[in-house]
């Protein structure tokens, strides 16, 4: 997957948008979405953790780049990223499982990025 261009580099992480993305996709699993739903939600996700990602791997790189934490939260990061470069749908999960799964993963990120925001 490619990285994000310089300009992705500047867009605020807006983690309340983040955590209402992630709340709406993990209430899926007590409601029946459609495909479309399903998609449009992937699609978000998608968004926040490239930009999520690109954050945590500047900021990791910068703190301690070869402190075994940093060694763990990349090899987290690569296969986030991984998944990332599946489209949507064409996975071995069901598309609703896919979509709770990105919002785990999201929810990891946003986790990691707002306890070291004070770094």
């Amino acid at each position: 997957m490619d990285r994000p261009s310089n300009a992705t580099l500047d867009v605020p992480i807006d983690a309340n948008t983040i955590a209402d993305t992630i709340r709406r996709a993990l209430g899926f699993g007590a409601s029946r979405p459609s495909r479309e739903e399903l998609a449009d939600t992937d699609e978000e996700l998608r968004g926040h953790v490239a930009l999520l990602l690109d954050a945590m791997r500047r900021t990791a790189a910068c703190r301690m780049p070869n402190s075994f934490e940093t060694q763990h939260l990349t090899k987290r990061m690569d296969q986030i990223e991984q998944q990332l470069a599946h489209p949507f749908g064409q996975g071995v999960l069901p598309p609703c499982a896919e979509v709770h799964q990105r919002a785990r993963d999201c929810q990891w990120l946003l986790a990691h990025h707002t306890a070291r925001v004070g770094w």
